[in-house]
Formats: structure tokens, C-alpha cells, sequence
């Protein structure tokens, strides 16, 4: 269990940007206090007492007039960085599985463990998007399973150049998806009718959540509200890739081929 000291230097440490930064500068090299003014951007007087506070702790050392950081110093830098990453994880992960949740997937929660995650951000907000693009135009010669909530430009291009590369393709999409694809995507809606390397199906119920499946890899992809792609998970770890195998065969077995759907009136080109 840790000390209430402890408890009160990372209290110290995260309660200050500047603190933060100012370890970090000396993390990568020794540095005088006029450097680290000018670094971190903050006053000299700021910089000063930080030092104070440093070396109080015993997390720097002053010699020849430039502040090195010692072995605690190291230590708790490298703790602190830890500890953010692992926060940022449990963020990314964690809207990745409400995502999942809302859809009501099942995902197994032991999965979440074994795999890279492509999350969005307000910074890349389409980062999970092209990720998937990118997975689906470079699968060459493979069998490939699907299941999307959404069609989009990006995506019939992607599975376009996969179907030219000899890739075999089944999907899964809705009747919304199919009713967007029949009215802005046309030529690709004809193409999955007439290329033998494409199969899709039509599922009567909504779908919320995407899959993509080839060689011994799953990806899951959560969505937002507004139907945005947000998380890309990709994994190769049995529990996972089995789950994906079971919820594509679950869909597929209420699911109808394309080409019987699209004859029905509420199908038909306007």
C-alpha cells in the first residue's frame, strides 16, 4: 500500500502542468534554470521554486550549476507517463466497449486485452475511419466477412480495389444501409449484384456495430450516435476472433441475399 507521502508527491507533481513539463525537460538532459525558463515557458521564479520542490523530494540533483534528475526522479517521471498512457487506454477502451454495449453486442470483456485500438479523436476525428479503409484495401486474395451499419464513399472504394485484388467479400448490411446505398451509391450496389466475388446480405433488423474478418484476424468497430465510426479494435486472440465468427453466423442466418431484397417494392429505384 502506498504512503500518504507518496500519495502527497504525485498529488504535488499532478497538480502542475508546469511541474510536469519541467520534469520531463530535465528527464532528457540536465538543464539550468535560464534553459528551463525558457522551455517550459514559465517564470524564473516558477522554475526556481519548482527546483525547490524537487529537490526536497530528492527527484533532482544541482552540480556545476545545471539540475540532473536522479534515480527517484527517473523512477517517478517514468511512473507518472505510465499512468497516463494507462489512463488514456481505459478511456479509448472503455468508449470502445459502451460502444459496443449500447449495440448490444456482447462483446467478451476478457477481449478488450488482446488487441490494437484505432479510437477517434477530436484532434482525428476520422482516425477509426481510415484505419478501416486502410485494412479493407490492403486484403489481397483473402476471404473476407463483414458487417457494417453505415455506407460510405471510402468504403465501396476500398472494397472495390479488395474485389480487384481477388479478394472474396460477404457482407452483412441493413435495410437503411441498402436503401442509401440503392439511392447515392448505385453503381456500387450493382456491382455487389453482378461480381462473383461479392455476397451480401440484408439483415431485417438494424445493425449497430461493424465487423471485418479475414485470415486469422477480427476487427470490431464501435460507432457513435450519429452512426460514426469512433473505434477500430483489431485482434487475433481466439476469444475474440470466435465471437466475431458466432455474431456474423448470427446475423447471417435472418439475413436475405441482395438480389431477393432489392426486388421488393420498398427496394425499388426512384
Amino acid at each position: 500500500m502506498a504512503s500518504d507521502s507518496g500519495h502527497d508527491d504525485a498529488q504535488y507533481l499532478a497538480g502542475s502542468t508546469v511541474r510536469v513539463a519541467i520534469l520531463r525537460a530535465l528527464d532528457r538532459k540536465p538543464r539550468r534554470p535560464a534553459s528551463l525558463t525558457d522551455a517550459v515557458d514559465a517564470t524564473r521564479t516558477t522554475v526556481q521554486r519548482i527546483l525547490a520542490g524537487f529537490r526536497e523530494r530528492r527527484w533532482v540533483v544541482k552540480r556545476d550549476g545545471a539540475y540532473h534528475v536522479t534515480p527517484t526522479g527517473e523512477r517517478v517521471h517514468d511512473a507518472y507517463e505510465n499512468l497516463l498512457s494507462e489512463i488514456d487506454r481505459a478511456d479509448r477502451f472503455g468508449r470502445f466497449a459502451a460502444g459496443l454495449e449500447r449495440a448490444g453486442a456482447e462483446f467478451p470483456a476478457e477481449g478488450l486485452e488482446t488487441g490494437e485500438l484505432t479510437a477517434a479523436t477530436d484532434r482525428d476525428p476520422l482516425a477509426a475511419l481510415d484505419r478501416l479503409v486502410e485494412l479493407i484495401r490492403t486484403i489481397r486474395g483473402s476471404d473476407v466477412r463483414a458487417v457494417s451499419p453505415i455506407v460510405t464513399t471510402q468504403y465501396n472504394e476500398a472494397a472495390a480495389a479488395a474485389l480487384d485484388a481477388g479478394a472474396e467479400i460477404e457482407l452483412i448490411i441493413d435495410r437503411e444501409v441498402l436503401e442509401t446505398s440503392i439511392t447515392e451509391f448505385g453503381p456500387a450496389t450493382d456491382r455487389a449484384l453482378s461480381d462473383e466475388g461479392a455476397t451480401v446480405y440484408v439483415s431485417p433488423d438494424p445493425i449497430e456495430y461493424g465487423l471485418f474478418r479475414y485470415d486469422d484476424v477480427a476487427c470490431v468497430v464501435s460507432y457513435d450516435g450519429h452512426n460514426n465510426p469512433r473505434c477500430v479494435f483489431e485482434s487475433t486472440d481466439r476469444t475474440v476472433v470466435r465471437w466475431a465468427d458466432e455474431r456474423f453466423e448470427a446475423l447471417s442466418e435472418t439475413a436475405a441475399p441482395l438480389s431477393a431484397v432489392v426486388q421488393e417494392p420498398s427496394a425499388s429505384r426512384e
